[in-house]
């Protein structure tokens, strides 16, 4: 696994790592993919659109219907390194299962055409996809008190009523709890995001208190140092 270029690009995100693992956002993969292809991939080239949605598909064929209801999401694709693979075409699938609280990595050939490999892990939190942080922003504004402060704020710097999330500015860290504080016990075995969000005006809400279950699907409010 790429493990050393990604915690490059999320440096400062205070995430903890999964050896062997750890991930790139499949709709972030511009430097992944190669836009328009004119030859046939090698082992080493990057993965190409097209190989990413199969890959996509190839992965979350058995897990559909839990993907329907949001509990298990396909988080981000990379290409193997595996050294073993020698000149086949394989990739990863990043995949979190929110009931279960643990996340899959599926490996797939993509010459076969199926997942050759898998292996799943507990209590390691990698860093949250794109997706996770558009889900944790509807999260927190859909809360009547944590929302109804971003809402005020955003209307009051920007002169119109906040739309949507995707009018903020957004960075999601993963949350750990502390020793010295509570409100978020539960983020020791779910996967919690503390929130960043910026308004028009640049300016940036203290969340600092507030922490988005996404297991739970709830908003945590941190009390103590």
């Amino acid at each position: 696994m790429a493990w050393g270029r990604i915690v490059v690009a999320l440096a400062g995100a205070g995430v903890a790592a999964l050896a062997g693992s750890l991930l790139l956002l499949s709709g972030e993969q511009g430097s992944q993919a190669a836009r328009s292809p004119l030859r046939t991939p090698s082992p080493a080239d990057p993965l190409t659109d097209e190989e990413i949605d199969r890959v996509g598909e190839i992965a979350s064929a058995t897990l559909r219907a839990r993907m329907t209801n949001g509990r298990v999401e396909l988080l981000y694709i990379e290409r193997g390194d595996d050294k073993a693979a020698g000149e086949r075409r394989r990739a990863d699938a990043y995949i979190y299962d929110y009931a279960a609280n643990r996340f899959i990595v599926r490996t797939v050939d993509l010459a076969e055409g199926r997942v050759v490999a898998e292996r799943e892990g507990r209590g390691t939190q990698p860093p949250p996809s794109r997706l996770e942080e558009e889900r944790a922003a509807e999260l927190l504004l859909a809360d009547r008190v944590h929302g109804g402060r971003i809402r005020a704020a955003y209307a009051r710097t920007a002169g119109r009523p906040l739309r949507s999330a995707s009018d903020l500015g957004l960075r999601a860290l993963i949350y750990t709890p502390r020793p010295a504080s509570r409100g978020a016990e539960a983020c020791s075995d779910h996967r919690c995001v503390r929130l960043l969000v910026r308004l028009p005006d640049g300016t940036w809400p203290d969340t600092t208190r507030t922490v988005v279950d996404l297991s739970a699907k709830k908003i945590l409010t941190l009390t103590g140092r």
